[in-house]
């Protein structure tokens, strides 16, 4: 018989690690009617999180696209702005056990090159996996960024944060998200960590997601510049190859 719950806790874990989490399970789940299972949060307290287990099936066609879909509308739900954190969080966050800033911005460009690359770009280079050639086109790459040329005029997206496949469990219900690092952000930055580390029919992800968020054609040209985040953010906590990664990433829109 499966257990009912499933608890994660460090004696360890940073001041509101399990706390943030549990508000961004919480503001994911309430997206509204056809957006993306959440696991349901039963408890929460320093160190410690408390959480509905999720039975196990095998990924399939069907259930990669009923996801695509309703990921669309959890990001259709909305956020206050860019770099707002999930509903009844005040402070930062976390991504993975790195901290991420949570600091409202009307503007995409501002908040993904100020909150999103330097931080862990300058981090990557203090820790030797960004070298000071890297650094620079990575600030070169932000300018850009933060002067508007890749802001699209879509609203905040309320965005998972850390989607990647091991967050993402199939459930005899279909998919169930865990573990985001909730926050208002624009769609592509989950996609584009999806498609980085791949998942189980990650084509029909993309492409459910892209029929209902009506995206424009040429999206998938915008993926790597999404992909920047996470290639700087594990650039800072595993290799070198990271790094060189997000530098090549970043030359293509220079």
């Amino acid at each position: 018989m499966a257990h009912e719950t499933f608890t994660k806790e460090s004696r360890t874990a940073p001041e509101g690690y399990f706390e943030v989490e549990a508000a961004g399970l919480r503001w994911l789940a309430a997206a509204g009617a056809g957006a993306a299972q959440v696991v349901r949060v039963r408890s929460v307290e320093e160190g410690r999180i408390i959480l509905d287990n999720v039975v196990n099936a095998r990924p399939s066609l069907a259930a990669a696209e009923a996801f695509g879909h309703a990921l669309a509308r959890t990001h259709a739900a909305g956020a206050a702005a860019f770099g707002q954190g999930p509903d009844g969080w005040e402070g930062d966050g976390y991504i993975g056990a790195q901290e991420m800033s949570l600091v409202p911005e009307e503007s995409w460009g501002v908040f993904y090159a100020e909150q999103r690359l330097l931080p862990y770009a300058q981090a990557a280079h203090s820790v030797g996996n960004l070298d000071t050639s890297g650094l620079r086109t990575i600030e070169r790459i932000a300018s850009r960024i933060a002067d508007g040329v890749f802001d699209d005029g879509r609203p905040p997206a309320r965005i998972h944060g850390d989607l990647w496949a091991g967050n993402i469990l199939w459930s005899p219900k279909g998919v169930v998200m865990i573990d985001p690092s909730a926050h208002g952000g624009h769609g592509l930055t989950d996609l584009a960590m999806l498609s980085l580390f791949g998942a189980p029919h990650i084509e029909a992800i993309l492409d459910a997601y892209a029929e209902s968020a009506r995206l424009e054609p040429g999206w998938r040209g915008l993926v790597p510049l999404h992909q920047l985040y996470p290639l700087l953010v594990h650039s800072v906590t595993h290799s070198a190859a990271y790094g060189t990664q997000a530098v090549r990433a970043a030359e293509r829109y220079l």
